[in-house]
């Protein structure tokens, strides 16, 4: 099963995240920008979980 790359901040809802861009993610895969994920100190509200960065998906030769 592959990583949903989403595309926008589930908190402030405006910031854009790119694919490759910088975002922090839970395990259940909830999605932050990093401002937001700053102010929460790094947990996520949903699970309670760690907020870590998003690895980045390389695109296909």
């Amino acid at each position: 099963m592959a990583l949903e790359m989403r595309d926008r901040c589930e908190r402030c809802e405006t910031a854009a995240l790119t694919a490759d861009g910088p975002a922090r993610i839970c395990s259940y895969e909830c999605t932050f920008c990093v401002p937001c994920a700053e102010q929460m100190n790094g947990t996520c509200p949903n699970c309670g979980g760690d907020l870590v960065t998003r690895p980045t998906r390389r695109t296909a030769n």
